[in-house]
Parts: structure tokens; C-alpha cells; sequence
């Protein structure tokens, strides 16, 4: 019997979701910074401002970027570690890669490196890494145990995990509105400004399926992490887990 995992609402074959969600973000690519902004009206900029703020990291730190898109946090990240230090930026999608490249080129950004990675197979050496940080990128992974495994495994001891996801809102009314403005707004959003209105149903779906905050507590400690905290932002649509590898 297959094993199957979900895409959104839809139950499909484990083996077929990556190949989903890469035509999601084929699709989205190039306007994946304009609907970012138009999907959350600017604050997704305020939490990645708190996530940079929250990740202790200093110069000549080594850090790296999971499903990094379009590098809001690599460009954040190479100021802060300086020239002493590294910073990587991973997504196993091509096409966001190559979007980053470009954001990143136009921010006078060309000391960044671009790897084109699975986050559940990452191809880099334990103990590697003072930072690792995620961003709206651990909802589309297949398996996210053993993603969040690799996570602590190329961790340098000390390191700090940060996993910026879309969560559970904290009050009812508030959850209430924001339901009903991802399923009817967000889509339409996406067919006005992008072309693409399936891609956004798909993402407002896939939130609703990630684990709430207790839940992914625990899995990031099930990982191997023996510390981890979680901060809501903007009553607990998104969330900001911080953990640390001891």
C-alpha cells in the first residue's frame, strides 16, 4: 500500500509531493515577493525583522538559509555575520534560486552562496553551521521529522535553529476573519496580481494543515534539540520557533 501525505486538502502518493509543490513555486516564483506583500500587507517583513533580531548571530558566524526564496533573510543574515563569516542559502526549487540570485545581485549582494538542496537530505557536514534558520518553508516539506533531524544534525553545538512558519491563530474571532480571508481573498490576490489562483488556494491550505505551535514544539525537540521556545506573531498566525542545539 503507498504511503500518502497531504498537498493542501488533497491526500496524494508521498513520492508525488515534491513534484506539486516545485509546480507551485515554478509558478510563483516571480511574483513571490510582490504577493507577499499584497498576502500579508507588509508585515512579513516586520516578522522576518523579529526572526533576524532573534537569531543571536554575529560576525564571522556561519549560517544557512533553508528554502530561502528570494534571500529577505540572506540579505539580513551576510550584514550581520560580515566578512568573516558565510552565509548559504538552500531551496530545492530552481526557479526560487534563481529569483534569489537576482534580489540578492540587486542589493549589491554577490558573496552569498546559492545550493540547490533537499531540507531532508542536506548535503553538507555535521557541526557546520552557528545558524539555521527557515522561513515559510517548513509547511511545503514532505517529511518534516527528518528535515528538522538534518536541521540538528549540521548544527554546530550551540547553534540556534530558527523556524518562522504560519501557525494557529490564538482567538476565535480573530481566526474567524483570518479564515475568511485566506480562502477568499488570498486566492482571488493570486489570480489578479500572479495568473495563478490554484497555486494561492494550495497555500492557504497548506497552513492549515502545518502543526500548531505545541505540536511542532515537540517535534523540534523529538529532532534532537533539548531547548525550544515558540513567540507568536500578530496573534499566533505566524510563529517564530527558536532552538538551540546543546
Amino acid at each position: 500500500m503507498e504511503k500518502t501525505t497531504h498537498f493542501g486538502y488533497k491526500q496524494v502518493d508521498v513520492e508525488k509531493k515534491q513534484g506539486l509543490v516545485k509546480e507551485v513555486f515554478d509558478s510563483v516564483a516571480g511574483k513571490y515577493d510582490l504577493m507577499n506583500d499584497v498576502m500579508s500587507m507588509g508585515t512579513h517583513r516586520l516578522w522576518k525583522n523579529y526572526t533576524i533580531s532573534s537569531s543571536n548571530v554575529k560576525e564571522g558566524d556561519h549560517v544557512l538559509d533553508i528554502a530561502g526564496g528570494t534571500g529577505d533573510l540572506a540579505i539580513k543574515f551576510r550584514k550581520k555575520v560580515g566578512p568573516s563569516g558565510k552565509v548559504i542559502l538552500s531551496d530545492i526549487n530552481e526557479s526560487m534560486l534563481h529569483e534569489g540570485r537576482k534580489n540578492l545581485i540587486n542589493h549589491g549582494i554577490i558573496d552569498v552562496e546559492f545550493v540547490q538542496a533537499n531540507a531532508e537530505s542536506l548535503p553538507f557536514e555535521d557541526n557546520t553551521f552557528d545558524c539555521v534558520s527557515i522561513a515559510f518553508g517548513l509547511r511545503n516539506v514532505t517529511d518534516k521529522d527528518a528535515a528538522l533531524k538534518q536541521m540538528h544534525r549540521v548544527l554546530k553545538k550551540g547553534g540556534t535553529l530558527l523556524i518562522l512558519e504560519f501557525s494557529k491563530v490564538e482567538n476565535q474571532m480573530l481566526e474567524k476573519a483570518y479564515d475568511f480571508y485566506s480562502f477568499n481573498l488570498i486566492p482571488k490576490f493570486g489570480e489578479y496580481f500572479a495568473n495563478d489562483e490554484d497555486s494561492y488556494q494550495y497555500l492557504a491550505e497548506s497552513i492549515r494543515k502545518h502543526p500548531d505551535q505545541e505540536t511542532l514544539k515537540a517535534m523540534v525537540l523529538d529532532a534532537g534539540f533539548e531547548f525550544c521556545e515558540f513567540h507568536n506573531l500578530t496573534g499566533g498566525i505566524v510563529a517564530l520557533h527558536k532552538a538551540v542545539k546543546t
